[in-house]
């Protein structure tokens, strides 16, 4: 796969999760809520999106061939541009 058309997969993703989970900068909030009570200690938005791409990245490290997860590192950081923006 090129990087051009993983970059049109992780778009197709983006805009399909948003279509059934609604904003991406609104998950992160509530999700960043969430960790904060679980961590005890404030969580941003884009602080929980960070985390989701190292997790991605972690993966990664130990296939780096796999992807799929590739792809949600590329469709994470576009939620983390979302909520950067809001």
């Amino acid at each position: 796969m090129s990087g051009a058309s993983m970059l049109r997969r992780a778009a197709v993703t983006f805009a399909e999760r948003s279509q059934a989970y609604g904003s991406p900068a609104r998950t992160m909030e509530i999700l960043a809520k969430r960790w904060s009570i679980t961590l005890g200690h404030p969580v941003t938005p884009a602080q929980a999106a960070l985390c989701l791409i190292d997790l991605k990245l972690t993966r990664l490290q130990h296939d780096p061939k796999h992807q799929d997860s590739a792809i949600d590192v590329a469709g994470y950081c576009a939620v983390l541009h979302e909520v950067n923006e809001s």
